[in-house]
């Protein structure tokens, strides 16, 4: 009887840790492929924004004073830069 008891605690045992394993197993390969998902999403998105342009005023040769360096101008996405 003891050496029956002892066999099926065993063989429980067993079976609880591959349970076990199993969900833990399955667990990460679900947060690995949540985080996937994500960094693509990301990646995604950081293409997808629109690039600055780049503007440029051209000075009128009437008023351009000798030596006087044309103005830059530019959009960065958040707002116009005029670099006089």
């Amino acid at each position: 009887m003891q050496r029956i008891r002892s066999i099926v605690f065993t063989v429980l045992t067993m079976l609880i840790a591959g349970a076990t394993f199993l969900f833990a197993a399955s667990l990460g390969l679900a947060i690995a492929g949540i985080v996937a998902v994500l960094m693509l999403g990301s990646m995604l998105a950081g293409k997808l924004q629109p690039r600055p342009v780049r503007a440029t005023a051209r000075a009128r040769n009437d008023r351009a004073a000798p030596g006087q360096r044309e103005p830059r101008i530019w959009n960065d996405g958040r707002g116009t830069i005029i670099d006089l």
